[in-house]
């Protein structure tokens, strides 16, 4: 059953519905874009997700008897308008990028095209939505990317910031890139493969270390990965844990197969190669090594890079709460309103250029190199204007005299229809089609921009078209609300 999320709304957004219904102004067609102006953290790129869970909203979108008494009682609106709100369904259209897509700062990755009276109402869910699960699912990306080919597992529910972000953010790592999660919930809801070992207690709870792990590997034959660091890592943890698995093997032969130890403490670096001494010397070298403890992916490039023996990662706190960059600055803005029956582009004005907005109804297309099939540049276009079919240039919208000749290539228009006149019209695909998509997706881009620390900046440009409509916008922006209009 679908959550309805209808009151899922900041109390201004409902205030401002009011306003337009008092004010004759409800059925006025507007565009919206929604779109992130930094890239989280350190990241040169971000990974859209959460377009399953709008598509969600959008369809459970219906106020309650108790929701319209709540407004009524709580917030004073008249009845006539509770009486509107009682009939409230979404008839607009959307267009999305799929999720998976890696994405840039300033281009639209949500599009919204309705009534002004439906637009305002889902404004703050979609931020919620998109705005989480990207944070997560890019952050899982390069958790995964700093891994190279191990194993990388997201461990974070009991740190994350209350049940939804454990659930959904398990949901947007895996998107990420992340193979399993400890979290229950997300395996059931999502299909997402679950993993786990066992807790320092379980070690505490019986008599002697080795006792637990034998009976842990007895009931476990087939996934015995024992936690030797209770007490003394390599002095007794792994020792005991070889004798356990010396046990088994006398007991099952061959069809002992999947098993090893995890490391949650110490110097992962030192520590990981002096138990896969030990476990070789003792004729396990099939028994990986898993970690945890507080990883990221500075600490696991870092690790590797000291030659570390780990073979899987458990990647808890940082990886669900994204630690170092806990929220996506994405956005919901204007970009065009009807006037006399015809969109007019509008504009936002501020101080910061960053927050001056690119006006509207576009399309972004993403070019890429015929050969390599490599993203070469992002163009932000009119949706009337025609797609380049020959050598163009494509220039900064800021430092406009930075150019890039743009030849050899094939183009994609990133946002597609998700709804239409308030119908669903996209096939949501299943979450590990989206994490093959996401995989695909990164492997577009070049490793540069893929980069840790200091990734060189993939370029999203205006076509000049639209650079010169922005350019116009703002400057009669300027002379109206400065008096010289």
């Amino acid at each position: 059953m679908k959550q309805n999320l209808t009151m899922l709304t900041d109390y201004y957004q409902i205030n401002m519905m009011y306003a337009y219904y008092r004010n004759e102004k409800m059925h006025q067609d507007v565009v919206f874009d929604l779109f992130f102006r930094k890239t989280p953290g350190k990241s040169g790129y971000a990974i859209s997700a959460g377009l399953e869970q709008v598509v969600e909203y959008i369809q459970s979108l219906s106020f309650t008897e108790e929701d319209l008494q709540y407004l009524h009682d709580s917030c004073g609106y008249e009845k006539a308008f509770i009486n509107l709100l009682r009939d409230f369904k979404f008839t607009g259209e959307i267009y999305a990028v799929p999720e998976g897509t890696v994405v840039f700062p300033h281009e639209p990755i949500v599009r919204v095209k309705t009534s002004i009276f439906e637009a305002q109402l889902i404004e703050t869910a979609l931020l919620n939505i998109v705005n989480h699960q990207t944070l997560i699912a890019t952050k899982a990306s390069r958790v995964v990317e700093s891994a190279d080919d191990g194993m990388v597992m997201e461990f974070g529910l009991r740190r994350a910031q209350g049940p939804d972000a454990g659930l959904y953010g398990s949901r947007a790592a895996y998107i990420g890139g992340v193979q399993a999660t400890s979290n229950v919930l997300a395996g059931k809801k999502f299909g997402i493969p679950v993993k786990g070992t066992h807790s320092h207690a379980f070690v505490q709870s019986y008599p002697t270390e080795k006792e637990a792990f034998d009976v842990f590997a007895e009931t476990y034959p087939d996934n015995c990965i024992l936690l030797v660091d209770t007490y003394d890592t390599l002095g007794s943890g792994v020792p005991h844990a070889i004798e356990t698995f010396r046990k088994m093997k006398e007991t099952l032969g061959d069809k002992f197969t999947h098993y090893g130890i995890r490391l949650d403490s110490g110097d992962l670096a030192y520590m990981s190669k002096e138990a896969r001494k030990q476990l070789d010397e003792a004729g396990f070298p099939e028994a990986i090594i898993v970690a945890s403890s507080d990883l990221d992916e500075y600490l696991i490039r870092e690790l590797k890079g000291q030659g570390a023996k780990i073979d899987a990662w458990g990647v808890g706190t940082n990886l669900i709460t994204s630690k170092d960059s806990p929220a996506l600055g994405g956005v919901y803005k204007l970009v065009a309103e009807e006037e006399e029956g015809v969109l007019q582009p509008k504009i936002k004005v501020s101080e910061n250029p960053e927050k001056v907005t690119t006006p509207a109804y576009k399309k972004v297309v993403r070019f890429y190199d015929k050969n390599t099939k490599k993203a070469l540049v992002d163009l932000v276009m009119l949706e009337e204007e025609q797609i380049p079919d020959k050598d163009f240039i494509a220039f900064d919208p800021v430092n406009t005299w930075k150019k890039k000749k743009v030849h050899n290539f094939e183009a994609q228009e990133l946002l597609v229809p998700i709804f239409k006149e308030g119908k669903l019209v996209y096939d949501l695909p299943s979450l590990d089609d989206i994490q093959a998509y996401t995989k695909e997706q990164k492997q577009r881009f070049s490793p540069e921009i893929r980069r840790l620390v200091n990734p060189h900046v993939y370029h999203v440009d205006l076509s000049e078209p639209l650079w010169e409509l922005k350019r116009d916008l703002l400057s009669q922006a300027k002379k109206e609300n400065n008096g010289l209009g």
